[in-house]
């Protein structure tokens, strides 16, 4: 039997794969393990790259872009581990970074869905979990109220301003860089929702665990580096666009078009208010205004989907 799947799914980003693949290269050696690489129509030598140095790993071309979720779900439905991990293509996991995550699983038998502490390239400890989403919580980053008075549960908001991500703890939401899943709930809860192609996928995700009465814990105790945006940097308007259109699929899906004109309005007004913030920003700060520029654009851009029938659908 195999103790542990290990899944990356990989879109043009030979240098992270071939840097993670290798980061998983140790520490794994008292474990039957089998990795998985779903590669979403990369043109990059990553195909090459991959059958040359690793021969070990098993390889599944997509022949074109499934996204996150339906990526996933195809190297899941191939897994045979009790345990199944998976990780982002621009992650570095290190030696004991699994080994750590199995014997916690092992231990907690009540835990369906772990997450380890994201470490950033300074090796300070990054965000990798959120609140569920609330038109509260939305209302708190629109008005930038969760960075104005951080350190307060009240107004810590979505993205969990007051949690230092230092300590072992339940968690709404475990963001989806890095999951190891039960095999026990993932035959219960399922794979993704392959509605959301990417972004969203975590919250619902997250969600389905909690609705089957399963616990979701971020594990301190274990860290692996995440560069963060190897595959949306190729695009980071479009892909900015996506997370809008996943947060309003997760809202409808969990809670209904009475409350969805709320969500809608909050998210609006996010982007409104720092369309005018980056517009200030450019004006004042010659040395910030190329940042400026491209967030204001960015901003606007999410604007004028927001605008769109397809996000006002159920708007009214």
């Amino acid at each position: 039997m195999i103790d542990i799947s290990i899944i990356v799914v990989t879109w043009n980003c030979k240098r992270y794969v071939e840097e993670c693949l290798t980061s998983l290269s140790n520490g794994l050696e008292d474990f039957a393990t089998e990795i998985i690489v779903i590669d979403n129509a990369s043109t990059d030598g990553t195909r090459e790259m991959i059958q040359n140095q690793f021969p070990n790993v098993r390889f599944i071309e997509t022949g074109i872009n499934l996204g996150f979720a339906r990526g996933n779900n195809v190297g899941m439905r191939l897994a045979l581990g009790r345990y199944v991990c998976l990780i982002n293509p621009d992650v570095n996991v290190p030696s004991d970074c699994v080994p750590k995550m199995y014997e916690f699983m092992e231990r907690h038998t009540d835990v369906g869905l772990l997450g380890p502490k994201m470490l950033g390239t300074r090796g300070e400890a990054r965000r990798s979990g959120m609140r569920f989403p609330s038109v509260w919580n939305a209302f708190l980053r629109a008005v930038a109220l969760d960075s104005l008075f951080k350190g307060t549960g009240l107004f810590g908001g979505w993205l969990m301003s007051d949690f230092d991500f230092n300590t072992t703890r339940d968690i709404d939401i475990l963001n989806g860089w890095f999951w190891m899943a039960r095999r026990e709930a993932l035959d219960k809860v399922g794979f993704l929702d392959e509605r959301f192609f990417m972004y969203g996928e975590d919250l619902d995700w997250s969600k389905r665990y909690h609705l089957a009465g399963w616990r979701v814990v971020f594990f301190a105790d274990a860290g692996a580096l995440h560069y963060g945006g190897a595959s949306s940097a190729n695009s980071p308007v479009r892909f900015y666009i996506e997370m809008q259109r996943a947060n309003l699929q997760y809202w409808e899906k969990h809670h209904g078009r009475l409350s969805y004109p709320f969500f809608w309005l909050a998210l609006s007004l996010n982007h409104v208010t720092r369309t005018v913030g980056y517009s200030l920003l450019y004006v004042a700060k010659r040395s910030l205004r190329y940042e400026a520029l491209f967030k204001m654009k960015r901003s606007l851009a999410c604007i004028r989907w927001l605008m769109t029938p397809e996000s006002a659908e159920n708007r009214s």
